[in-house]
C-alpha cells in the first residue's frame, strides 16, 4: 500500500481512530448520531416486545389455571397455588428483561434530552458530560435500576393484580365453590395440612403487598410518573 493510497484499512492507526475523529467533528458526529439512535430505539422496541410477551404468557397462564380449577367441583384447588408459583417464576424472568430494557431506554432518553430537546429549545438545560456517560456505558454496560425497584414497578403494573385474581379465586374455591366441605380441609394439599397452606399463602401475599406498596427511590429513567394529564399545547395556537 503506497503512501498516497487513502483506502480505509482498519488495522492502520488512522483507521482505528476514524470514529474518534468523527466524534470531534460536529458534522461527522451529527451524521453518525441518527444511525446510532435508530439502533438504540430498535433495541428498546425489542425489549418492550419481550416484556409484552412475558405478560401475555402470564395472562394465558392465569386463564388456564382458572379454567382448570373451576371446571368441576372435583378439580383440586392447588391448581391455583401452582398458578401463583408459575406467576412468580414469570416475574423473575420479567425483572431481568425490564432491567435490560431500562438500560437501553436510559441511553435513548439521554440522547433525546441533550440532542433533540436542545435542538428544539437551545436555551434548555443540557446534562454535563452526557457523551462521556453514553460512551462509558457502551464500553461497560450496566443496569440502571435496582432489582427491588424493578420488582416494585412490575408488581404494581402487572403481576400483583394477576396474583390478586388468583388469591380471590383460591379463597372462593376453598370456601364457597363446594358447599358442605370444611374449608381448611379443602385448602390442604397432599401431605400438607390446610392450616400450613393458608399460613404460607397469606405470608406470601403479605410479602408481595409490602414490596408493591413500599416506597423506593426512583432510578428508572424516562417513564411517565406522578404527573397529571393536561393540555399539551395552547388551543389558540392550533
Amino acid at each position: 500500500m503506497g503512501p498516497d493510497d487513502d483506502s480505509f484499512d482498519p488495522e492502520r492507526e488512522e483507521g482505528r481512530e476514524v470514529a474518534a475523529e468523527a466524534g470531534r467533528e460536529s458534522s461527522d458526529f451529527l451524521s453518525l448520531l441518527p444511525h446510532y439512535y435508530r439502533g438504540e430505539v430498535g433495541q428498546m422496541s425489542t425489549g418492550v416486545s419481550r416484556l409484552d410477551l412475558t405478560v401475555d404468557w402470564a395472562i394465558g397462564l392465569l386463564a388456564a389455571v382458572l379454567a382448570l380449577s373451576f371446571a368441576t367441583p372435583d378439580s383440586p384447588p392447588y391448581f391455583l397455588l401452582i398458578g401463583m408459583l408459575a406467576l412468580s417464576i414469570l416475574l423473575a424472568f420479567d425483572l431481568r428483561r425490564y432491567r435490560s430494557y431500562d438500560a437501553t431506554r436510559a441511553r435513548v432518553r439521554l440522547i433525546e434530552e441533550n440532542v433533540f430537546a436542545n435542538a428544539f429549545d437551545p436555551d434548555g438545560a443540557v446534562h454535563q458530560e452526557w457523551r462521556r456517560a453514553i460512551a462509558d456505558d457502551l464500553r461497560k454496560p450496566t443496569l440502571k435500576v435496582s432489582r427491588r425497584e424493578a420488582m416494585t414497578r412490575r408488581l404494581r403494573r402487572v403481576y400483583f393484580p394477576l396474583q390478586s385474581v388468583l388469591l380471590v379465586a383460591w379463597i372462593f374455591r376453598i370456601t364457597v365453590f363446594v358447599s358442605g366441605e370444611d374449608w381448611l380441609e379443602t385448602a390442604s394439599v397432599p401431605g400438607i395440612p390446610g392450616t400450613v397452606v393458608v399460613a404460607v399463602v397469606l405470608g406470601y401475599y403479605l410479602a408481595l403487598l409490602g414490596v408493591t406498596v413500599w416506597p423506593t427511590p426512583r432510578q428508572a429513567k424516562g417513564e411517565y410518573h406522578d404527573v397529571n394529564p393536561g393540555e399539551w399545547k395552547d388551543e389558540d395556537e392550533e
